[in-house]
């Protein structure tokens, strides 16, 4: 995480930070809210180029189907369920972002894109029910986590966000396809819950944290859901 120059807190900001008039990036067929205390130069430029999450954008619409129910867990900006509510038509997105900060903006952008098929929440998905833990808010806001250990001095606010059972979630919900990239807490998430009503899984794994005993654990649990790996759609640790 702290070698990625698109989260580092110690990058100086670019002239184009400060100066990045309001308006709206195009990327992919969206609209994206220009805005530079959420996204700086370099991701600016990923999104129009068409290279932000590029892997993951990509398998989800080679995944995802018109009129699926998705369950989207890690929103960041909102840009994948942007992607699937305008691109793919799907029936409905319910979106967890553990970040309170992204929150308006991620409502900004689905609002430019005329998106209401998406429900969002400000919360956590956790194996067993949880009382409300600590999220640390950094400068850079899409650096923000959990982990307080890592770049301490990058942090401006800790915050207490609400958990919600995954078992519960999934009971209610059913989603056709899961949409996951939560920074290594798939290695508990997923492994937790009854996946059976999936028709597809579209996950982030994060081996630099989980290792390969927990890159298995999520193999198994999507192995145990009736899936298979789709090589097609995957790339990397994009699967």
């Amino acid at each position: 995480m702290a070698n990625d120059p698109l989260l580092r807190d110690n990058v100086p900001p670019s002239p184009d930070d400060e100066i990045a008039p309001r308006g709206y990036l195009h990327s992919r067929g969206l609209k994206v809210p220009r805005d530079p205390a959420i996204l700086r130069a370099p991701r600016r430029a990923a999104l129009r180029d068409g290279t932000y999450e590029g892997r993951e954008a990509e398998a989800i619409l080679r995944t995802v189907r018109p009129g699926d129910r998705v369950l989207d867990l890690g929103a960041g900006i909102g840009y994948m369920g942007a992607l699937m509510a305008v691109r793919r038509q799907v029936a409905r997105v319910l979106s967890y972002e553990a970040n309170p900060r992204l929150i308006p903006y991620i409502r900004r952008l689905h609002a430019a894109n005329g998106v209401t098929c998406v429900e969002l929440r400000n919360a956590l998905l956790t194996p067993v029910p949880s009382d409300p833990q600590p999220f640390h808010v950094r400068r850079n806001f899409l650096a923000s986590s959990l982990d307080a250990a890592t770049n301490p001095e990058g942090i401006v606010d800790t915050v207490l966000v609400p958990c919600e059972p995954v078992c519960d979630v999934l009971m209610a919900e059913r989603p056709d396809v899961l949409v996951c990239d939560i920074e290594g807490a798939e290695v508990e998430v997923l492994p937790a819950g009854d996946w059976s009503c999936l028709r597809a899984a579209v996950i982030e794994l994060h081996p630099q944290w989980i290792g390969p005993a927990g890159v298995r654990a999520v193999f198994d649990a999507m192995h145990g859901a009736g899936l298979s790996y789709f090589p097609k759609a995957s790339h990397g640790k994009v699967v």
